[in-house]
């Protein structure tokens, strides 16, 4: 006799099964049909058979973080805007109402960015 919640496991074992499988297989394969020649270029980080050129470490402005941060925070709302729109009809007025709301702590935050320099890319320096 099968219970339900027995059921629902089947597929996640059989997914899962087969993910250690091709894991394993791939990793046996590559054991075998990867190159066996080891030399000092092989063995340097990231560059996996070339010739390192110049240093590894390149320093960044930190506009470049903060512009990144920025897109990143404007694209997960992006997101949530789109979910509200799939679902416009079922949410209602309460549902436009949340939206409103959230669409206006955008603006300010946007707002408050453009104010306090956080959007400008170059800054003057005052010398």
């Amino acid at each position: 006799m099968e219970t339900e919640a027995g059921s629902a496991l089947w597929p996640l074992l059989v997914f899962s099964l087969i993910t250690i499988a091709t894991v394993s297989g791939l990793l046996f394969l590559s054991s075998y049909l990867g190159p066996r020649k080891r030399d000092r270029s092989r063995d340097e980080p990231y560059e996996s058979g070339a010739v390192p050129i110049g240093p590894a470490r390149i320093r960044f402005n930190v506009q470049f973080y903060l512009i990144a941060m920025i897109f990143i925070v404007f694209d997960l709302e992006t997101m949530f805007i789109v979910a509200w729109a799939v679902v416009f009809r079922e949410a209602g007025w309460p549902g436009y109402l949340v939206i409103v709301i959230f669409i206006a702590v955008l603006v300010a935050m946007l707002v408050y960015l453009a104010r306090t320099g956080a959007l400008t890319i170059l800054r003057r320096r005052d010398s």
